[in-house]
């Protein structure tokens, strides 16, 4: 069914999302004040950003947002809000050797930012050379991406949350929205609560673990700078080593967090009004939780046995497992759910290590998470429509509806699944062909395994890959047309797909 869309109604909304990014800008601005550096990077950064905003918000404005327009706002809100996110990059870049000087990189690391993938173009002398106020604003970058722009734009805004509905059901990751509250904009209030309190108590933890002397380097800065990109399941650090810059009880604390990030906040919300089974009986995170026990447990044994470096202890049998159940909990966890840090250069594993982290890669998180990948409730109706329909096989007659935690799921829904499945499938192999290509087009000599990392680390919005893409890595090697793509693949990776072909072919999603 073809749809018209209000264009002029559609971009003057986008402008107000992106007049009202220049609030978030004042937390660089004043750590800018702070430290004293990149002050007038930030405030001319703001001025840009309400100027531009403005500027769109008088376009003629309907009241009335329709489906065609929801979609059309969600899908361009995320394409602006990248490329206002990456001015302050290139204000700070200008007249350096930064990588991010060059527009498409500063592209490539806001967008990177706010669809929570975590891939940069920095290497570490980048990180060296940049303020504290820029790093920070690309730690914020993830933190107002992971539960949505949309979302807390709904929560605050009255005249998008009349259609608050179909835009969040267009920006939330997964297959079906759930309504919290009678009201949306309510709803949008709950998950954003929710969100924000994880993170102000992993922040107070990381600094606890500070000032208790067991992290001497987990400043009040750093606790905070993390804050920004665990909850989001983003991945970015202000230090190039990522979490491998911290000591092993920080690891052991960002562990759970991690994990947290990738369970249905929605579930949070019931376990706050007393509804704990909600969450204890809801099969994705039983499925969520066991599929991560079990790669984990697969991956410590490999990093146990020594088929994968891990830290000399000198013979020290205890603290070579305690290493190894550490770095395979914390890699399992991290790449599972798409946030990216790191604690170890998995890239120098063997093969047999990494190809049990790609395997984790193509899990995903939970549906209403803030992780990427396909999402654990989609793997589970794709195995049960496979096994429903080898059993009809048999006994053609036999009607079996796909049943989750005792609910029956729609059919719609399971088509639904099943049609974005293929989709992300064919995309995933199609841009792992495009990328390996024009990578041996100016002849950058790349391994299949780095072509089919950087495929799925920016389409399923993980972040770090293999070989030179690995977590202490950079993508700043690849041409400028594969980082164009990736930013392509990054983008429609966080809009799980489907509403921008909806919106590109002219055909709603029923």
């Amino acid at each position: 069914m073809r749809f018209r869309v209000r264009w002029r109604t559609s971009f003057s909304l986008v402008g107000t999302v992106v007049k009202y990014l220049a609030v978030a800008m004042l937390i660089p601005l004043a750590v800018a004040v702070i430290y004293g550096d990149d002050i007038w990077v930030f405030a001319a950064s703001i001025a840009i950003t309400v100027s531009v905003g403005l500027a769109l918000e008088r376009l003629d404005r309907d009241p009335e947002v329709d489906a065609p327009e929801a979609l059309a706002l969600v899908t361009f809100s995320w394409l602006a809000v990248a490329a206002i996110g990456a001015v302050p990059y290139l204000l700070a870049g200008y007249g350096t050797s930064s990588t991010l000087a060059m527009p498409v990189n500063a592209l490539f690391e806001s967008m990177s930012g706010f669809t929570t993938t975590g891939a940069t173009v920095m290497g570490e002398i980048s990180f060296e050379q940049h303020s504290h106020a820029l790093l920070m604003w690309r730690q914020l970058t993830q933190w107002l991406g992971g539960m949505g722009i949309i979302v807390l734009m709904i929560a605050i805004l009255p005249e998008l949350a009349v259609n608050g509905a179909q835009l969040m059901q267009s920006e939330a990751p997964g297959p079906e929205l759930q309504k919290l509250t009678p009201r949306i904009a309510e709803t949008a209030r709950a998950l954003w609560l929710v969100y924000l309190g994880f993170t102000v108590v992993y922040v107070l933890l990381l600094y606890g673990l500070h000032l208790a002397n067991l992290a001497p380097n987990m400043t009040f800065y750093n606790a905070v700078a993390h804050g920004f990109t665990t909850l989001p399941t983003g991945g970015f650090s202000p230090e190039a080593d990522s979490i491998a810059a911290f000591s092993a009880a920080v690891q052991w604390v960002v562990i759970p967090f991690m994990f947290v990030a990738g369970v249905n906040f929605a579930l949070f919300w019931h376990v706050l009004k007393g509804e704990i089974d909600e969450l204890t009986g809801n099969p994705e995170f039983r499925w969520y939780a066991g599929s991560i026990a079990a790669v984990t447990a697969v991956l410590t044994a490999l990093l146990f046995s020594g088929t994968a470096p891990v830290l000399d202890l000198g013979g020290a049998t205890e603290g070579v497992a305690e290493n190894s159940l550490r770095q395979a909990t914390f890699q399992v966890v991290s790449l599972l759910n798409s946030t990216g840090y790191a604690t170890s250069d998995f890239a120098q594993w063997d093969s047999n290590a990494q190809m049990v982290l790609l395997f984790a890669m193509f899990i995903g998180g939970s549906a209403g998470s803030t992780g990427g990948g396909v999402k654990v409730v989609r793997w589970l109706i794709v195995v049960k429509s496979i096994r429903r329909e080898l059993y009809k096989t048999a006994r053609p007659s036999i009607v079996e509806p796909i049943r989750l935690g005792g609910n029956v799921v729609d059919e719609d829904a399971v088509r639904g699944v099943m049609s974005f499945t293929l989709l992300y499938l064919l995309l995933f192999g199609v841009a792992t062909v495009v990328i390996s290509l024009d990578a041996h087009r100016i002849g950058y000599d790349i391994t299949t395994l780095e072509a089919l990392s950087a495929s799925i680390a920016t389409l399923g919005n993980i972040g770090p890959g293999f070989g030179s893409l690995g977590p202490f890595g950079s993508y700043i090697k690849f041409p400028r047309s594969s980082r164009l793509l990736m930013v392509v693949l990054m983008w429609v990776g966080r809009l799980e797909i489907v509403p921008v072909l909806a919106l590109f072919i002219g055909i709603t999603r029923e």
